[in-house]
């Protein structure tokens, strides 16, 4: 079993990681399942239509903290 120490630095570990998105069509596969159009996605995250499309063909990538709204909402 773990040590006290060992938990706590596990779990800094794990919150200083970068956040992970799945591959940008996998992305927009997420969303569509979630029935989300990219326009109210969009609107959630307080962007752009087109940003959520440049996220999904893999021409750009969202930043904090909409990246972490966004995994979420992929994480569903």
């Amino acid at each position: 079993m773990a040590s006290e120490e060992e938990l706590f630095a596990s779990v800094d570990a794990l919150l200083n990681e970068e956040p992970h998105l799945p591959p940008p069509a996998e992305r927009a596969r997420l969303r569509e399942a979630a029935g989300i159009t990219q326009a109210r996605l969009a609107t959630a995250l307080k962007t752009t239509t087109q940003s959520v499309k440049n996220w999904e063909n893999g021409r750009s990538e969202p930043k904090s903290p909409r990246l972490e709204a966004y995994q979420r909402l992929l994480e569903g």
